[in-house]
This record gives C-alpha cells, structure tokens and sequence, in this order.
C-alpha cells in the first residue's frame, strides 16, 4: 500500500497546474515596435494586463496621452499609462489563455481576445470579433 495516496497527489497537481501555468505569461511585455509595456499579473483569479509605458507617453503639447477615444466620457481623461486593458483570461490548455478582452484605447473599442505562448518565448495576443481575429506578438522584457 505504499502508493495508496498517489491519486490524492495526482489530483492535486491537476488542480494547481492552471495556477501554476499562468505564472509562466505574468511579467512585462513589449507590444510590437516597442509601442507600449504592458504587466501582466493575476487580478481576481484571472490575468489582467496594465499598460506601464507607453513610448509616445506625452501628446504634442507635453501633456500625458489620454483616453480620449473611451467610450465612456466619465474614462477620457484619464491617462493611457496605467490602464488595465486585459482583462478575465484564464488557462485553455498548455501555454493557452482564453475568455479575455482587450481594449484598444486608439479605438476606443473592446474586442474578445486570447493569448498563447510560442516555443520561443514570445506571446501570442488575438484581439477577434466573431470568428476573425488578428494578433500581435509580444516580447518578455527582462
């Protein structure tokens, strides 16, 4: 009987693998042509993205960038940096995360979004409506 427990231990692993997986996307992430940095971290058992710089942070009279294309008036001044633009993505299988959104605040808009992680490091972020998606590829910032 001296592997009586090995289904309790199995089971625990299972249970902890999602928690544990999503440990391997949180961290800092640069958008294509190095736009934006962008963190990302657990927020109420799901992941979350915050915008933590942006390259173009001031507008052309020196004054932050700001929400200006929210589609909440209340939302509009608020600065871009600092924004939690991903939200709700949780675990869809290996090095796969779904059931998100992103916003895009040049838009204004918020579209279904899912993220995937490439052999080589890389983050695979798809904003979709519908069945048509388009993606970005993020690289980790040390």
């Amino acid at each position: 009987m001296k592997h009586a427990h090995l289904p309790l231990w199995l089971a625990a692993l299972i249970l902890l693998a999602p928690a544990a997986h999503a440990g391997a996307v949180e961290g800092d992430w640069m958008t294509p042509k190095g736009g934006a940095k962008v963190r990302i971290a657990p927020c109420g058992g799901k992941l979350c993205g915050t915008i933590t710089w942006l390259k173009a942070a001031v507008d052309k009279a020196g004054q932050p960038q700001m929400d200006t294309r929210n589609p909440d008036p209340a939302l509009r001044a608020r600065p871009v940096v600092g924004i939690a633009f991903l939200h709700g993505f949780m675990p869809a299988g290996a090095d796969r995360w779904s059931g998100g959104s992103i916003y895009d605040p040049g838009s204004g808009k918020t579209y279904d979004s899912k993220m995937s992680l490439a052999p080589d490091g890389t983050l695979k972020v798809e904003g979709c409506v519908a069945i048509f998606c388009q993606a970005q590829i993020w690289r980790r910032v040390n």
